[in-house]
C-alpha cells in the first residue's frame, strides 16, 4: 500500500517521524467517539452552516466575474478550506459517497473562481477592483486564506483523493511568489498560517520557492512592514506579532492564535532548514509561554481585548479568553517541537491541550461550540450580545466560524498526533484504544483511558530484527509501573519522560502499562493574584470542574470551598457519555456547614445547560 502521509511530513531529518496516516486507528473508547461525532454531526452541520452563509455563493461569484454582494466576513473562503481538509481527513479514515460529492464540488468552485494569473481571494474579487489586492495585509487575510487553502489541497493529494485542488493553490502561492518577497513587495500577513502551508507544500513537492517564500514571511515579520502598511483598521504590532522578530522573541504576545500559528510555522522553517539557532529561540519561546501565559487546561490567551496573551501570571479564570483555534495552534506547535526533539514535556501538552482546550471547544452532540473558554462563569452573569460570551451557552455556529472548522480538521486528523517511529522502533505518546499497523509490525493496544490507567499492548505482529517500544509517562504520573508478559521492566518508569523496551517481540506479547490515577488537588502559582488560595481538581489527564447542576441546593458554586479531606473518583457511565466523576469534600460558604460537592470533567461542561461553574475552587 502507498505511504499516505498526515498533516506534517518533515522532509528533512528530525528525531521522531510521524507514521503515514491510517497506520494508526482509535477503534474504541472517548476519542472514537468524538470521531464519530465530527463525522456524523458536525462536518456535515459544517456544509449546511457554510452554504446558509453564503461561503460557495462568493466562489460562484467570482467566477462569474460579479461584483457587488459578498457574503461574510474577509476570510469566509479560509473556512471552506479547513473545513475541505476535515473532508479529505475523514475520507482517508473511511470513503464516503456524500464526503466525496462535497469535496469534488467545492474543489470545482475554487478552481473556477481562480483568477487567470492564479490570485484567488474572493472578497476582494467579488467587492473591489484589480488594484486593491493586497492592499489592506493586516486585516484582508488574503495571504491567510492562500494558505488554508494549501493546507487542505496537501490533505487531498496526500490521502489519494485529489480533485485538482493542489493545482490551484500552487498557483496562487506562485502569484503570492511574485509579488513578495526581496526584490518584490515587502508585506505580510495579519494573520500568519501560510509560513506552515508553504514549508507543507515544499515538503510534498520539492519546490524550493515554497519553502523559500515561507522564510522570507517568517523573517520579514517584526520590522514594522505591517504598521508601516496599516489603514484604519490597525490594532498595533504587539498584536500582529509584529513588534519583534521571530527570531528575537523570547515569549509569544499579541493574538494568540496568531502568535501559536507564526511559531509552529516558524519551527517548521528552522526543521526544513536545519537552522538550530532558530529552533532553539522557539523552544525558549514555547517554555515561557507555558510556564508563565497558559492556563491549567492548556487555554492560550488572558484577554478579550486583542483576543491575546496577558502579562506574565496574568490569568483570570473569569476573564479568560482560550480561544479554540488557540488551543488548536498550541497542539500544533507542540506536535512540530515533539518530532524535533523527542522530548516528553511537548506530547505532555498535546494531551493536556486536547483534553481540556481543544475538546470542551464543542458539545457532545456535536453540534454546539465555545468560541472562548473560561475556567469561571458566575451563575448571576447576564445573557451578551457577543455569542462568544459563554453565559449565551453553546451556540450553532458563529459569524466567524474558525473554531468549529478548526475543530472540525482536527479530530477528523487526531490519530497523526499519537504514535511515531523512529529509526530504533516506534514511540506511543498518546493513550486510547488502537490499532498500530507500521511495516511489519502490528499492535493492539488496549485501555480505558482516561478513566482507568490501564493500558495493554498485544504484538500481533513483529519482524525478527529488534526494536524498541517506547511509551510516554505522563508528568503526573507518579508510580507508574511497566511489566512484559507479567514480569517487571527493566527501565523504571519515571514520570514526565519515555519508558523503553527493547527485545525481539513475538506474537502475543503483552506490554502492560499502569499509570496510577489518584485525583489530585493542584495548587495554582503563587504569582496568578486571580486564584490564590484556590485548589484545582485533576484526575489523570484530565481537569474538572464544579457546575451547579451537580450541586446540593444550598451549595451556590459562586460561595463553595473545599474542605480538607479524602477525594473520591465515581465512575458514571450514564452521565455526559460515560465519565468518572470526584466527590469532594466542601462547604457551601466560608463558614457554611461540611458537605459533599462533585465535580466532571470541565471538557464536558454546559452540556446540560448553562449555570454556574468554577475549575478554581477557594480552600477552607
Amino acid at each position: 500500500m502507498t505511504e499516505r502521509p498526515g498533516p506534517v511530513d518533515p522532509a528533512a531529518p528530525t528525531v521522531l517521524r510521524p507514521l503515514p496516516f491510517g497506520d494508526t486507528s482509535i477503534t474504541g473508547g472517548l476519542w472514537a467517539e468524538r470521531q464519530r461525532v465530527n463525522r456524523e454531526v458536525t462536518i456535515p452541520m459544517g456544509a449546511t452552516q457554510l452554504e446558509a452563509a453564503g461561503s460557495f455563493e462568493n466562489f460562484k461569484a467570482a467566477a462569474a466575474g460579479s461584483h457587488g454582494e459578498y457574503h461574510g466576513p474577509v476570510y469566509q473562503d479560509g473556512e471552506v478550506y479547513k473545513w475541505l481538509e476535515a473532508l479529505a481527513w475523514e475520507r482517508a479514515r473511511a470513503d464516503d459517497p456524500q464526503l466525496a460529492a462535497w469535496q469534488q464540488e467545492v474543489t470545482g468552485l475554487i478552481r473556477a473562481a481562480q483568477d487567470a494569473d492564479g490570485y484567488l481571494n474572493t472578497f476582494e474579487q467579488v467587492t473591489g477592483e484589480p488594484g486593491d489586492r493586497f492592499g489592506d495585509l493586516p486585516f484582508n487575510h488574503e495571504i491567510f486564506n492562500v494558505g488554508a487553502m494549501t493546507q487542505a489541497a496537501i490533505a487531498q493529494a496526500r490521502t489519494g483523493h485529489d480533485d485538482g485542488l493542489i493545482t490551484t493553490a500552487r498557483r496562487a502561492v506562485a502569484q503570492l511568489g511574485e509579488t513578495f518577497g526581496p526584490g518584490r513587495r515587502d508585506g505580510v500577513c495579519g494573520h500568519p498560517l501560510i509560513e506552515m502551508a508553504l514549508t507543507e507544500l515544499y515538503r510534498l513537492t520539492g519546490d524550493p520557492d515554497a519553502l523559500a517564500l515561507a522564510g522570507y514571511f517568517t523573517d520579514a515579520r517584526g520590522h514594522g512592514i505591517l504598521a508601516a502598511q496599516h489603514t484604519g483598521r490597525f490594532d498595533g504590532s504587539t498584536y500582529y506579532s509584529d513588534r519583534i522578530p521571530v527570531r528575537e522573541t523570547t515569549v509569544p504576545e499579541g493574538h494568540a492564535v496568531r502568535a501559536v500559528y507564526l511559531a509552529a510555522g516558524a519551527t517548521d522553517l528552522a526543521i526544513e532548514t536545519g537552522d538550530a539557532e532558530l529552533l532553539t529561540a522557539l523552544r525558549g519561546q514555547w517554555q515561557a509561554m507555558t510556564d508563565t501565559k497558559m492556563y491549567l487546561t492548556g487555554g492560550l490567551g488572558a484577554r478579550w481585548e486583542g483576543e491575546s496573551f496577558g502579562d506574565p501570571f496574568e490569568l483570570p479564570p473569569d476573564r479568560a479568553y482560550a480561544e479554540t483555534c488557540a488551543a488548536v495552534a498550541s497542539v500544533q506547535w507542540a506536535w512540530r517541537l515533539l518530532l524535533a526533539t523527542g522530548e516528553a514535556r511537548y506530547a505532555d501538552l498535546i494531551e493536556r491541550t486536547l483534553y481540556n482546550a481543544v475538546l470542551p471547544g464543542v458539545s457532545l452532540s456535536g453540534d454546539r461550540f465555545f468560541y472562548v473558554n473560561p475556567l469561571q462563569l458566575r451563575g448571576d452573569a447576564p445573557l451578551a450580545e457577543d455569542p462568544r460570551v459563554v453565559s449565551n451557552g453553546r451556540q450553532p455556529w458563529f459569524g466567524t466560524s474558525c473554531c468549529p472548522t478548526n475543530l472540525m480538521r482536527t479530530l477528523a486528523s487526531l490519530t497523526h498526533y499519537f504514535t511515531t517511529s523512529s529509526a530504533d522502533g516506534l514511540q506511543i505518546h498518546q493513550y486510547a484504544p488502537m490499532r498500530v499497523r507500521a511495516g511489519a509490525i502490528d499492535l493492539d493496544l488496549a485501555t480505558g483511558y482516561p478513566w482507568d490507567g490501564a493500558v495493554q499492548l498485544e504484538v500481533r505482529a513483529s519482524g525478527d530484527v529488534p526494536w524498541t517500544l517506547a511509551l510516554r509517562i505522563p508528568a503526573w504520573a507518579t508510580g507508574a509501573e511497566l511489566t512484559v508478559n507479567g514480569q517487571p521492566a527493566g527501565e523504571r518508569a519515571e514520570p514526565g519522560s519515555y519508558t523503553s523496551i527493547r527485545r525481539s517481540w513475538r506474537r502475543g506479547d503483552v506490554v502492560t502499562l499502569t499509570l496510577p490515577m489518584a485525583t489530585r488537588l493542584t495548587p495554582p502559582h503563587e504569582r496568578i493574584d486571580a486564584v490564590r488560595g484556590c485548589a484545582a481538581i485533576e484526575r489523570g489527564p484530565l481537569v474538572y470542574c464544579v457546575e451547579q447542576t451537580d450541586q446540593p441546593p444550598a451549595a451556590l458554586v459562586d460561595e463553595i470551598r473545599i474542605d480538607k479531606g479524602p477525594l473520591t473518583a465515581v465512575d458514571q457511565p450514564g452521565r455526559l457519555g460515560g465519565i468518572t466523576a470526584v466527590n469532594i469534600p466542601g462547604r457551601a460558604s466560608a463558614g457554611g456547614a461540611a458537605g459533599a460537592l462533585r465535580a466532571t470533567p470541565y471538557y464536558a461542561w454546559a452540556n446540560r445547560g448553562i449555570g454556574a461553574m468554577r475549575v478554581w475552587i477557594p480552600r477552607v
